[in-house]
């Protein structure tokens, strides 16, 4: 808040008992949107020539907030895979098993929606079983 209201960093870093200002900075200084508006305003009064008005606390507090409300965190069961939106139009799908030997192996599979990439790792996922199953009968036929 110091900092925000006009204090010089090396004089807060002294306040403080930092023996470097680097240390204030790092810990104790974050970008407020009061300080984001402030700088935005200065730059088109230096930039632009103009005579926007300065914002100020009372103005911020009395701005109009938009409720943050989280998606609720879908926890899927052990052994379906992750599914991750890449973009817009791209969906990731991945599953990664332990082998017959032990090791993780990983594989991916990509799809335009997320039913789609549903279906294709449901799929993935049921063939690796496979090959897992078909490794362990090998290795107890081998002893």
């Amino acid at each position: 808040m110091a900092l925000e209201h006009g204090m010089d960093v090396k004089t807060l870093s002294t306040i403080i008992g930092h023996v470097s200002s680097a240390t204030t900075l790092d810990i104790y200084s974050h970008v407020t949107d009061l300080m984001q508006q402030q700088a935005a305003v200065r730059i088109d009064r230096q930039i632009g020539k103009t005579d926007t008005p300065m914002p100020t606390e009372e103005e911020r507090a009395n701005a109009q907030r938009v409720d943050f409300q989280p998606t609720p965190f879908k926890h899927r069961k052990s052994g379906t895979g992750c599914l991750y939106q890449i973009n817009d139009h791209l969906w990731e799908g991945k599953y990664s098993p332990r082998d017959a030997h032990g090791k993780r192996i990983s594989r991916n599979v990509y799809a335009h929606t997320r039913e789609e990439c549903e279906e294709k790792l449901a799929a993935m996922i049921e063939e690796m079983k496979q090959e897992i199953a078909a490794e362990k009968e090998k290795l107890k036929a081998k002893v």
